[in-house]
């Protein structure tokens, strides 16, 4: 095993939040050749060549200019290659930049959930892009660490994750479901449209019955279908976005309590700070603290 090949090994076997090396690969790590589960996000490119895998004793074949997204619930195995393989591979944890994304990152476990025709690989048309995303965060590696160099690097994978997502929402809505799939697919529509309006209003409307009144739906179906596709109501994604964008300010301005509350219109600092607490289990204060200490978008 060279060098390159070793250090991806090392990677992987660690669980590290980046797994990635900047070259073309040739030969996959041994680690993929046993059951090999990443508790992240993970793709790989192929540019060359092909290989094949197992999940669920099904078996996939993945050709030139085609991405694997590796499942994040179900182990897989490579089990076989071809002689002129090359490939480009990224796998990065989302708990470091979890308080920094909004809703809409629900989409990218949408597809698998939504659809019985499950594909793991296909050709997406970004995958320059995809293996542009390699070079750039593989670059961030190889400079001093400190703190800026840091957070670019947690920016990129950030913006990776959002082209991630849109790749995922044009194959959920892409296509001419059946019948037996329709429901489902008419039902994840109206979500992400659910998630797009949370992202855009949650500074100002808290209430099920704006969304609804969008949606053209009555809140109490909205908030059932929000609930079982993502586990969370309507009132629970505008909460999701409210902490996520507190913290964000608790972190990096010097907004006072007052000021941020007035930002999502609570009535006082008060009723800020109590609705912070219950969310958080700390004061806004608390978290203020903490998050001085460490990086703004850690949990």
């Amino acid at each position: 095993m060279n060098d390159i090949l070793l250090t991806l090994e090392t990677q992987l076997f660690n669980q590290q939040k980046i797994c990635t090396v900047p070259q073309l690969l040739h030969a996959f790590p041994q680690t993929f050749y046993e059951p090999f589960l990443y508790a992240g996000i993970g793709y790989i490119v192929c540019t060359h060549g092909q290989f094949s895998f197992i999940i669920d004793n099904d078996t996939y074949t993945v050709r030139s200019g085609e991405t694997f997204f590796l499942p994040n619930d179900k182990p897989f195995r490579i089990i076989k290659h071809s002689h002129n393989l090359g490939y480009h591979i990224l796998l990065f944890k989302v708990e470091p930049i979890r308080d920094i994304l909004n809703t809409t990152v629900m989409s990218l476990n949408l597809y698998h959930r939504f659809t019985s025709d499950t594909q793991y690989a296909w050709r997406t048309g970004r995958e320059a892009d995809l293996i542009h995303y390699v070079a750039l965060i593989n670059s961030c590696a190889t400079h001093a660490r400190g703190t800026f160099t840091d957070y670019e690097q947690t920016l990129l994978t950030v913006s990776v994750t959002y082209c991630l997502c849109a790749i995922y929402q044009e194959k959920i809505l892409a296509g001419q479901p059946n019948k037996a799939s329709a429901i489902n697919m008419r039902k994840t529509e109206v979500f992400l449209k659910l998630i797009q309006l949370v992202e855009t209003h949650y500074m100002n409307e808290r209430g099920v019955e704006f969304y609804a009144d969008k949606l053209c739906l009555s809140p109490k179906y909205l908030s059932a279908l929000s609930k079982s596709i993502s586990g969370y109501t309507v009132q629970d994604l505008v909460f999701k976005a409210i902490i996520r964008r507190s913290k964000t300010l608790l972190c990096i301005t010097n907004k006072t309590i007052q000021e941020i509350s007035n930002d999502f219109n609570f009535p006082n600092a008060s009723s800020f700070g109590t609705f912070f607490k219950k969310q958080t289990g700390m004061s806004p204060m608390k978290y203020r603290e903490i998050g001085l200490k460490d990086s703004p978008v850690q949990d």
